[in-house]
């Protein structure tokens, strides 16, 4: 079943962007909020609401950008893509070589003061999102966008 978020509970959302990392969003005008059952986040063009959902099987549609548990968003590939150029904090820069590390799946030691869910950031690329604890930021990158 696809779960529309209304208004207040997408504002609540752009408000967790704008705590996590500095991105002030004005997506309510572009874009319905969707959530599933796994508290993973869709967006999707406010043209859907010309589609007849009556006569459709749909259990999923949108744009994967996010997961949402504990008040704390982690960003997919594209969600990072979409923020990243936007926030104002929690952006960890890569060099080169961390950023090949990275896409191979591996976890970054790192020094800094951070916390929580960071974008991971490589030239003009951005890459995901990591979660720092304790030194380490940790990879959430799928096998299968993993490059060997």
């Amino acid at each position: 079943m696809i779960n529309f978020l209304n208004t207040k509970q997408a504002k609540e959302i752009l408000a967790l962007f704008d705590k996590q990392w500095g991105a002030k969003l004005d997506w309510l005008d572009k874009y319905y909020f969707v959530i599933s059952q796994k508290e993973k986040l869709y967006i999707i063009n406010r043209e859907i609401s010309n589609v007849e959902f009556e006569k459709l099987n749909i259990d999923k549609m949108g744009l994967y950008v996010a997961e949402i548990k504990n008040n704390q968003i982690r960003l997919s590939i594209e969600g990072s893509q979409m923020i990243g150029p936007l926030a104002k904090k929690n952006i960890l820069e890569l060099t080169p070589e961390q950023r090949t590390l990275w896409m191979m799946g591996r976890d970054l030691q790192i020094t800094g003061n951070y916390s929580g869910f960071l974008i991971i950031k490589c030239e003009n690329d951005y890459l995901a999102t990591g979660r720092y604890d304790d030194g380490v930021i940790a990879n959430h990158v799928s096998k299968s966008r993993r490059i060997h």
